[in-house]
Parts: C-alpha cells; structure tokens; sequence
C-alpha cells in the first residue's frame, strides 16, 4: 500500500500541491485540506470541506492543467501549531494566502485557503 506523503512544514503544502495537481491527483490534493477547511474557489464561492474541495480539484484537475512552483513569502506563525502561508503568484492574480494547522500527527494541513485575490471593482 503507497501512503500519501504528508507536509511536514507549512511550506510543503504549496510544494505538494503542485506535485499532487501536477499528477492529477484530486486525492492527494484533499489530504492537504483539513475535514472542514473553507476555500474562496471559483472566484465569487466559498467550497466548504474536504469532500467538497476534492471534488472541486477533481473537476479542474480534469483539464490537464500544469502547475509551476511559486517561491513562497515568509511564513507567519501563530504559536506552534497554526501559520500564515502565501505566495505572490506568476499569474498576476495578486497573492495566494492560506492559514494552515498543525495536526495530532505532527502534519500540516490548510485550513483556510485563498488562492487568488481580485481588486475589487470600484
């Protein structure tokens, strides 16, 4: 049986991602998310859950797309077992931001994620 890596650090998450997307795997994609996390996905929505944001990622996932690393921002911690992690996207989109939690098992998952910002209209 393969295990899923897990992320050991708030900043393997990003890393992960892009390895877990990259392979299509929706997945792996939602064992970075924690069982109730919140994701301000499609841009306008809110997906609330693992579940949810599995399928979600299953549905993007779909299309192929290709994933690039982003170099990460310094990370921002709370305490040991709750973060800030963000990245400035190549896609111009304005930042990427997640609040992440550190689990029983010593592994990080994102709790919180936005990733994108949009100017709003004004």
């Amino acid at each position: 049986m393969t295990t899923t890596p897990t992320a050991q650090t708030p900043e393997d998450i990003t890393r992960l991602f892009v390895e877990f997307s990259n392979a299509g795997d929706a997945d792996a994609v939602a064992t970075l998310y924690h069982e109730d996390a919140v994701m301000a996905y499609p841009p306008g929505e809110v997906t609330r859950g693992r579940a949810a944001i599995r399928d979600l990622w299953a549905s993007v996932l779909a299309h192929n797309p290709t994933f690039t690393p982003e170099t990460p921002l310094p990370t921002l911690y709370f305490g040991d077992d709750l973060a800030l992690t963000s990245t400035p996207p190549r896609d111009g989109a304005g930042a990427r931001a997640q609040v992440v939690s550190r689990q029983a098992d010593g592994s990080w998952v994102r709790i919180i994620d936005q990733p994108e910002f949009q100017t709003p209209a004004g």
